[in-house]
């Protein structure tokens, strides 16, 4: 794993996020040198990649709450059994 992948690695959703947006904002500027422009968009695609994997794994741990006939609950369940 490359220095930059172990770096990424270990940033929350929110971080990712808030890193891919400064991102995204310094591109659309179109004031960084193409080399820097190609380095940005690779941190960028791997800072994507990283925040999919989260909310994928986010999505694992969501329960759907299972209501009895009175209202209350009575367990969970697979949000979107397959």
């Amino acid at each position: 794993m490359t220095e930059a992948a172990n770096d990424i690695s270990g940033l929350s959703f929110e971080e990712a996020l808030k890193q891919l947006e400064t991102i995204v904002r310094e591109l659309e500027q179109g004031n960084v040198p193409l080399e820097r422009s190609i380095d940005m968009y690779e941190r960028g695609d791997a800072l994507r990649k990283h925040c999919d994997t989260l909310l994928k794994s986010a999505e694992a741990k969501v329960e759907k709450i299972q209501l009895g006939q009175n209202g209350e609950a009575t367990g969970t369940g697979d949000l979107d059994p397959q």
